[in-house]
């Protein structure tokens, strides 16, 4: 019967340490951080004990000591000293003997703060302390039945008395340990969580943000994620997760590389990069720079193969200029070289042609060619000019002048291909600052390669106005045989012509005169059609070029 009542005993004292917990759970309350309350509810606790104490051959057998146990070992003397005076009241109350009980309870209450301010500098866990308060317990009490002379005939009751109390504190470590466990581990998990959202936030972030491609694909080469990035870069407002989608926007003729780097990868198990272009939406191609990268499983195998591409458009058009650049340098050289080795017999001919009409004052046709042969030195000037830049003398030239007498030049080689000039002026007087040479130089050539692209003849229109923005317009459009689109972007590069003996000189020199006069050279095209070039440039302002000349 003892042992049953016992086992009961221990129950009740175990359901009790334990609702505190379940009521935590469900109130999300952090445990043990409230020692007044929980000191109160452990002497209420006691009080049931002592009130559900076991009484057997006139013995009583209770555990009130195994709360203020593990008050002391848990929370310390304040919640524990509460405990023991609750223990210590309804003992009082309970039965006679008071002078025993109290200085027995007042030596226990004094060595517990003292083993507890020992264990707070030694930073002991609670557990271990249970178990030296335990310890220290049947000490203390051994002393007190010695020294108050309590039942020394009986020391089997005083065994059993004390084992009855240690099972109990035994019983509440484990339960507040496992709950305490139990706690951590959730609060770990859910610190996992949130730190996992917390990056996962941050990986989305940058994936929806950056203007990289980030494609994830596995080793069958199913598509499990696309990056947002596709949309505002390719112009793909959504795409499926399939292979399909993802050879859609590659080039066709990237499409073996792209196969091939893959392939690699699986093989080998690393990173390589690659040059691809991806068709954007409106069906241009765009060079792409792409990082493939394996992800491996934990047995060793290739589960996700990571496709990061950046735009390199930037980087081509970078790399094509500094190879114009290096043309250029190259022209330069070559133009010094031409240059003065033309000067040479020029001067010659200009000499002899000066002394020819000195003979010959009635000579036909004598200014004209002094202007071509003036002409002819201006043009060996440019060329050297192209390896050694000079400063050219700037004035105040009518574009409409200069238009004139370049088709009063070209009017003879116009009428032998049956071309006509139609003119389109709104306005008579269109002030540019430039050098006047330099700018018949450039309209010589762009109206020369619209006559020899029209072998069949027809109109070549020239119109001449001023835009919205105050800019000088000029328009030359021809009927010719049109230049290919995606040929147009290279015009103006050195030694890039479409016609059979070119040399591609002109229109880069056309551009070099345009560009330093800080205008722009356009062009739209369509073969079969006629080519139209629009060439603009800043009129002249009158109050901020003070001192230039007017021609």
């Amino acid at each position: 019967m003892l042992i049953y009542d016992y086992i009961v005993n221990l129950s009740i004292f175990s359901l009790m340490v334990s609702i505190p917990f379940v009521l935590r759970s469900f109130i999300n309350l952090k445990p043990l951080k409230h020692p007044l309350w929980v000191g109160l509810y452990a002497g209420v606790v006691s009080v049931i004990l002592v009130l559900l104490a076991v009484k057997q051959e006139g013995y009583v057998y209770d555990i009130r000591y195994s709360p203020v146990i593990l008050m002391f070992a848990y929370l310390g003397p304040i919640p524990g000293l509460i405990t023991g005076l609750f223990a210590l009241s309804v003992r009082l109350l309970s039965g006679s003997n008071w002078l025993p009980a109290i200085e027995g309870w007042a030596f226990i209450m004094l060595v517990f703060s003292i083993l507890h301010v020992y264990f707070s500098r030694r930073q002991l866990p609670p557990f271990k302390r249970s178990i030296i308060f335990s310890g220290a317990y049947v000490v203390l009490y051994a002393c007190v039945v010695f020294t108050f002379r309590i039942l020394m005939n009986e020391p089997l009751f005083h065994l059993q008395y004390v084992c009855f109390v240690l099972l109990g504190v035994f019983a509440g470590s484990l339960l507040i340990e496992s709950h305490e466990r139990l706690r951590r581990t959730i609060d770990e998990r859910n610190e996992m969580e949130m730190s996992l959202h917390e990056s996962e936030y941050q990986y989305r972030l940058i994936a929806e943000n950056t203007s990289d491609l980030i494609v994830v694909m596995d080793p069958d080469h199913s598509i499990r994620y696309f990056s947002p990035s596709h949309a505002f870069v390719l112009g793909y407002s959504s795409l499926s997760l399939n292979r399909a989608e993802l050879d859609r926007i590659i080039s066709p003729d990237d499409a073996k590389v792209f196969n091939q780097t893959v392939r690699t990868i699986m093989e080998q198990k690393k990173s390589l990069s690659m040059e691809i272009r991806f068709r954007h939406l409106d069906g241009r191609l765009i060079p792409f720079d792409s990082l493939c990268k394996p992800v491996e499983g934990a047995r060793g195998q290739i589960e996700h193969i990571v496709i990061i591409s950046r735009d390199i458009s930037e980087r081509k058009k970078a790399e094509e200029f500094l190879l114009q650049s290096e043309k250029l340098s190259i022209v330069g050289e070559l133009a010094a070289g031409v240059a003065h080795e033309i000067r040479n017999p020029l001067t010659t001919i200009k000499g002899f042609l000066q002394l020819y009409k000195l003979e010959n004052p009635t000579m036909k046709y004598g200014d004209l060619l002094q202007d071509e042969l003036e002409r002819i030195e201006i043009i060996t000037s440019e060329l050297l000019s192209m390896a050694k830049p000079q400063a050219a003398m700037y004035t105040i030239a009518n574009v409409k002048d200069v238009i004139e007498q370049t088709l009063d030049f070209l009017t003879p080689q116009s009428l032998m291909n049956n071309i006509e000039f139609k003119r389109e002026y709104e306005g008579d007087y269109f002030p540019v600052t430039c050098a006047k040479h330099q700018l018949k130089q450039v309209f010589l050539n762009i109206i020369k390669n619209a006559v020899e692209s029209m072998s069949a003849g027809g109109e070549i229109r020239i119109s001449l106005q001023m835009n919205a923005l105050g800019e000088c317009l000029i328009i030359i459009q021809d009927q010719g045989c049109g230049i290919p689109e995606e040929h147009l972007h290279r015009l103006g590069q050195p030694f890039y012509s479409l016609k059979e003996k070119g040399t591609g000189l002109g229109l880069m020199i056309s551009h070099k005169i345009i560009k330093q006069y800080h205008g722009r050279i356009v062009y739209h095209s369509k073969v079969d059609e006629g080519t139209r070039i629009e060439i603009r440039l800043p009129v002249h302002d009158g109050a901020s070029n003070e001192g230039l000349s007017s021609d």
